[in-house]
């Protein structure tokens, strides 16, 4: 194109560079999807990258000069340089999204842009590089950007599941902190529990011993009581029995008392 245009000899020049480094970039990636080294890989990208800057910083060069000329040239050269202007942005994107590609996989000996699965063979994986090193430039763009949107998708995956994670991790954190309280308070009541049993178990035993001193002394009385009764029955028998006592605060019996009282008048 750049024969075609009436272009000055400065833009042309920058043109010419700018087609170069571009050139270079085409090489140096299709080397670098041979190279299976990651420490000559990473020094290759790091090459690719210099250039790129480069590139970029002769692109806004070319603008500058398209941008001082532009009232020189007709509409419809000016409209056709920035045409070329924006192919050459496009093309160079393409080499960025390329690069972010191979970097997102450095420290693999090789890059697959074929999804074969864990068990892939040396010699299918071989043939799979020298597919890539057959492709075109775009090919290998397209193929990088499905690796990236994949890769994407994949990393939005883990957000959500680690979000849902958190939130059960919170919720089961909030369960476990109700069910300790609950428990604490059971604790506490099994404690109050355990003492009123214990003063309970007091109280019957000290009921217990009361009960068992009250039997003993009513069955005491019951057989002072018992005695007297037998006693006074006896007397009553056999009031000329002299070997019975009298009982402390009794009257003797009344044959006794009448037998005094007949003794006295004599």
């Amino acid at each position: 194109m750049a024969s075609d245009l009436p272009i000055n000899p400065e833009l042309e020049e920058i043109d010419g560079k700018i087609q170069d480094i571009f050139r270079a970039l085409q090489n140096g990636f299709q080397k670098l999807d041979k190279i299976k080294d990651p420490n000559r890989q990473s020094k290759q990208l790091e090459e690719l990258t210099g250039k790129m800057r480069e590139c970029k910083r002769l692109i806004k060069e070319f603008d500058r000069e398209l941008k001082d000329q532009e009232s020189r040239n007709s509409p419809e050269v000016n409209k056709q340089l920035n045409e070329k202007k924006q192919t050459m942005i496009k093309e160079l994107n393409s080499y960025v999204a390329l690069r972010k590609t191979f970097q997102s996989n450095l420290g693999n000996k090789r890059v697959e842009l074929f999804d074969m699965g864990a068990g892939t063979s040396d010699a299918v994986a071989e043939e799979n590089v020298k597919m890539a090193s057959d492709m075109s430039n775009q090919e290998l763009i397209d193929a990088g950007r499905k690796q990236m949107d994949e890769t994407d998708q994949a990393i939005e995956r883990s957000k959500m599941v680690v979000g849902q994670t958190v939130e059960v991790g919170i919720q089961t954190g909030a369960n476990l902190k109700g069910q300790t309280e609950q428990m604490g308070r059971i604790v506490n009541e099994l404690d109050t529990i355990h003492f009123s049993i214990k003063k309970a178990s007091q109280l019957v035993k000290e009921i217990g011993r009361q009960v068992a001193t009250d039997k003993c002394i009513m069955l005491f009385l019951f057989l002072i009581v018992c005695g007297v009764i037998a006693i006074i029955i006896v007397k009553i028998v056999h009031p000329n029995n002299k070997n019975i006592r009298d009982i402390p605060g009794l009257a003797p019996p009344a044959g006794r008392k009448l037998l005094s009282i007949e003794v006295l008048g004599n």
